[in-house]
């Protein structure tokens, strides 16, 4: 008997037997879920040693020519068109004249190869379009970027067969028809699985003749764009009571392309989400016929409907919503900046102010690190990978920067962005948060069980191996599969272990880092942080087993971990990208500084909470032997990054680029923050000669007439900028009552203009 022989039956036969007896059950979802899509750097990461140099290698995402032409022109123009306020406050909806230019522009069709009529532009193209709309109108964004990312587009390339891309492709590049998407029901949000919406095969009658097909109903709620979809994508159960295919009776979650024009089809009214006008509402089918060629994909097909929205999920978490939530902390770093620059209490600028510096300071380090992240995994799409791991931890991570940016644009603001109106450039943004939150996969639920949840079996070196082998029906090659696999694991771990010991009672003085850069300490403190967590998963996945899962907070400080040194790893990236600009050093100090005092401190709830004690006081040893050291951005590096958003500079135009300012009231502020920045040094002439009256400073010289007027200009144009909208009261009323009950022509106008158009009646509904 060889050794392997002797080590496979003496000591992995027994603990095969164990694993496989403790291996939970996993459910055909959790199992579709966890295959869809695949690895990228979160593989590297959960090594616990990650290679920088192939971090490095990734190729930066850039535009094409024609990329940056339609940036330029087409979105530029859209941009100027559109006038939020009334958007969201008066119309709810876009103008009939956006809707036309979208359309003719092909906006809904970014994604779409030129063969089929689209534009065929990249994952980087696509979000620095979604990005750049999204800082002007969060309604008019979120209506190009639906049918760019989770939609019956992308779900046709991918699945469709070609007849159905031949028919439905270059309609939906050209507008003629508008998709929608229908999973989330009344019953299932997050639990796709408990969907009562279903279809049952059988025989019927489809345009004249009797054909086998399927017979629908459903319930669907937030449905975007839904009010106005000439075709529904549709998730929904399939079951075959009568055999009529063959096999099963419960065929799983399946996806059909559903024309709306079709009977049994009902369009309900609209929703409202959080007062943003974009089109989104529930609908319904009762008895809807359709043949099987009507699956997506065929019917071959059946049953795969989970897989294949998991699979497509990558661009409405890693690209949509972090192109939003960048375009948000994007906007707060310009319009806040410039803002604290000219808003004046005490006699001086709010933003020399330390508490208001703190603010300024996260803002903008927010939003370098978010457009950081959005690039990285803009480039890792573009390589061909559609990392699931990473979109979730791109959807939670960037649309709660997101919010910590509004909030804290809200506080420096003040009465500025409470009042609403034309004049109000944050209100939007703000409001609109909770929508980036809750959909594509609540926040809650994405951190406490998907990043960490599918990255432990997805992402681990070896977990899925030894899960396959366990799960294997052929025992003896299963054993032999998970004797391999585990030992190796074994010689991993214990290196990992070794690994994580030195680097933590060092600091990480001793870690791997690129030679040429000036940033070593940041990349050896991430290997320090990346073998902790590396270590801590497997102590936690040897100890606890299938019970992991159930331990959701732990499972969550777990995502909190690998999140941070995801998004790290991208801000080190782009500061490598864009030539190790020193300017920009203080943003990178300071995410580094944040992200390693997040991860020691969920590293010691991990430990303080972690069910086998002595495994805790190991892990304790190995990786956080003197507890939590850091102390997050020093004060000076807080200073030099709000510092770097309230004076001109390349640094700012970097953070904040694509950034639609235009004439209104973020144009204003630029050009009052331009005239206070340019009159400074006569403040500090006046200054200088202990002068404040300016006609004092005119009649000594100190200022000529020429200066006086500049200075009127500026103080005329911080005037205008801190001035709040107000309303007389016939203009809040969209409807004055009649006199007497009666039916006004004005009240029988507005029903008309209002209510039809924009789909709050009951019924179908005309598209645009």
């Amino acid at each position: 008997m060889t050794p392997t022989d002797l080590r496979r039956q003496t000591l992995s036969r027994p603990l095969y037997a164990w694993a496989k007896s403790v291996l939970p059950e996993m459910s055909a979802t959790e199992a579709e879920a966890i295959e869809a899509g695949d690895v990228w750097w979160d593989a590297e990461l959960f090594t616990g040693a990650p290679d920088w140099d192939a971090l490095l290698d990734v190729p930066p995402a850039t535009l094409t020519a024609e990329e940056q032409a339609f940036l330029d022109g087409p979105v530029e123009t859209l941009c100027g068109m559109l006038d939020d306020w009334k958007i969201n406050w008066e119309d709810m909806d876009l103008s009939d004249e956006v809707w036309a230019f979208i359309k003719r522009g092909k906006f809904l069709g970014m994604i779409i190869p030129k063969a089929y009529g689209g534009l065929e532009f990249s994952p980087y193209a696509h979000s620095e379009v979604v990005r750049k709309i999204s800082s002007r109108s969060v309604t008019a964004a979120v209506t190009v970027m639906v049918p760019n990312s989770l939609g019956p587009g992308e779900l046709l390339m991918k699945f469709g067969t070609e007849a159905q891309r031949e028919r439905w492709l270059p309609r939906l590049a050209n507008g003629q028809d508008i998709p929608a998407f229908g999973l989330t029901s009344p019953e299932a949000g997050s639990d796709a699985a408990s969907m009562t919406d279903e279809g049952v095969v059988c025989e019927g009658e489809y345009q004249g003749r009797k054909v086998l097909g399927m017979r629908l109903s459903w319930r669907k709620r937030y449905i975007t764009l839904g009010p106005i979809a000439t075709v529904l994508g549709l998730a929904f159960k399939l079951r075959d009571p009568d055999g009529l295919l063959g096999g099963e009776e419960d065929l799983g979650i399946t996806v059909a392309l559903i024309p709306t024009d079709t009977p049994g089809v009902e369009i309900g009214r609209r929703h409202i989400p959080a007062m943003q006008a974009f089109l989104n509402g529930p609908n319904e089918g009762h008895d809807v016929f359709l043949p099987l060629d009507a699956i997506l994909g065929g019917p071959e097909r059946i049953g795969q409907g989970w897989m294949m929205l998991n699979a497509a999920l990558a661009a409405g978490r890693g690209i949509s919503l972090p192109s939003l939530s960048a375009a948000g902390a994007a906007l707060a770093a310009r319009t806040t900046g410039a803002y604290a620059r000219v808003r004046q209490q005490f006699r001086i600028p709010i933003g020399e102010f330390e508490g208001v510096q703190e603010r300024l300071a996260r803002i903008a380090a927010n939003a370098y690190l978010l457009d950081a992240a959005r690039r990285l995994t803009c480039s890792g799409l573009a390589l061909g990978h559609h990392p699931s791991v990473i979109s979730a931890i791109m959807k939670h991570g960037a649309t709660e920067r997101m919010r910590t940016a509004a909030n804290d644009a809200m506080d420096v603001h003040a009465g500025k962005a409470v009042i609403d109106g034309p004049n109000n450039y944050l209100g939007g943004f703000y409001r609109s948060v909770p929508v980036g939150i809750t959909v594509e996969g609540a926040n809650i639920l994405t951190r406490s069980l998907i990043v960490f949840g599918q990255g432990a079996i997805r992402a681990h070196p070896f977990i899925l191996k030894e899960m396959g082998a366990l799960a294997d029906e052929d025992v003896n090659r299963g054993l032999a599969t998970f004797d391999a696999v585990f030992w190796t694991h074994v010689v991993h771990s214990l290196r990992t272990a070794r690994r994580a010991f030195v680097s933590a009672w060092s600091d990480g003085a001793f870690g791997a880092a690129p030679a040429s850069s000036p940033a070593r300490r940041h990349y050896r403190r991430m290997g320090r942080y990346a073998a902790a967590f590396a270590l801590a998963s497997d102590m936690a996945l040897l100890t606890m087993g299938g019970s992991l899962k159930r331990q959701e907070m732990l499972s969550a400080r777990f995502g909190d971990i690998l999140s941070e040194l995801y998004l790290m790893s991208a801000a080190l990236k782009r500061w490598e990208d864009e030539g190790q600009q020193a300017a920009d050093r203080p943003l990178l100090d300071y995410v580094m500084a944040d992200g390693f005092l997040t991860i020691e401190r969920r590293l010691k709830e991990i430990l303080d909470n972690f069910p086998n004690r002595p495994a805790a006081w190991l892990l304790r040893v190995l990786t956080l032997p003197f507890g939590v050291i850091r102390s997050g951005p020093r004060d000076t590096t807080v200073r030099a990054c709000a510092r770097l958003i309230m004076e001109p500079s390349p640094t700012r135009d970097r953070l904040t680029e694509n950034v639609y300012i235009g004439d209104e009231a973020v144009g204003r502020l630029e050009t009052a923050f331009g005239l206070v920045v340019d009159t400074q040094p006569l403040h500090d002439a006046m200054k200088r000669a202990r002068i404040r009256d300016r006609d004092d400073a005119l009649a000594k010289g100190v200022l000529t007439a020429a200066d006086v007027e500049r200075l009127k200009a500026a103080d005329d144009a911080v005037a205008a900028v801190v001035a709040v909208d107000d309303f007389a009261p016939d203009e809040l009323a969209r409807v004055r009552p009649a006199p007497e009950g009666e039916f006004t022509s004005e009240a029988a106008s507005f029903i008309t203009d209002r209510s039809v158009i924009n789909g709050f009646e009951d019924g179908p509904k005309t598209p645009h």
